[in-house]
């Protein structure tokens, strides 16, 4: 594991190879609750978990973060925030992460007061200027094309993963890859260097009933197993 910087009020954090983000637009469409969800990934062994809810409200959103953070404190899993650094504190999370559009990392940093920040990238430029940042991770993506986040940007490929990780590891901070991961692309991800692999859809079956099923398969391809 990379060097990571910031994290000093939070010894626990460990980057896992698995990225588990629990978009809760796409759970409810599926007619399922974001914390059923978070129980059966926590059950199969997902310890890193990002809360995404781009189409909430304020109130409904703290209320869901709030009971996802309780379940990831009791599992000893780390929970990130999605966009709102505000919503990260009320909640007690680890962390919060940010795009490019979002507020600055510096501005965060005030908000979130020492909890872990992560930083989206989708270019040579926006890496060069993210590693400079004080962060816990950089993001690179789409990796591949999605329908699961609409950035406005292209796929930017496994070329662009392995420049990104090489700029990353130089700083000292670890890269997470996202955009069209599945489990037959993964291994090609980590090996480009990747430290671990963001994921949204994939994740998420056609039955509730298989989620804890398809997160064991996750862990069980990852590099050295996860």
């Amino acid at each position: 594991m990379t060097k990571q910087r910031g994290t000093a009020s939070w010894p626990h954090w460990t980057l896992s190879p698995l990225y588990a983000i629990l978009d809760c637009d796409a759970v409810t469409a599926r007619g399922w609750a974001p914390a059923d969800v978070c129980r059966a990934w926590l059950s199969a062994g997902i310890r890193l978990i990002q809360l995404r809810a781009k189409s909430a409200r304020f109130g409904p959103f703290l209320d869901v973060a709030g009971e996802i953070a309780a379940l990831c404190r009791e599992a000893g899993a780390t929970l990130f925030i999605n966009d709102r650094a505000d919503v990260a504190v009320l909640c007690g999370a680890d962390g919060v992460h940010v795009g490019q559009d979002d507020l600055a990392v510096g501005d965060v940093r005030r908000v979130v007061r020492g909890r872990l920040v992560g930083l989206s990238t989708h270019d040579d430029a926006q890496v060069a200027a993210a590693v400079g940042e004080p962060i816990a991770y950089l993001a690179i993506g789409p990796v591949f094309g999605t329908g699961s986040k609409d950035t406005g940007y292209s796929p930017v490929g496994l070329a662009q993963v392995e420049r990104a990780a090489m700029a990353a590891h130089a700083a000292g901070l670890p890269l997470v890859a996202i955009g069209g991961i599945t489990r037959a692309r993964a291994p090609a991800v980590w090996a480009a260097g990747a430290d671990a692999v963001a994921v949204i859809s994939d994740l998420l079956p056609a039955d509730a009933a298989g989620l804890e099923s398809r997160a064991r398969s996750w862990l069980h391809i990852g590099p050295g197993r996860l």
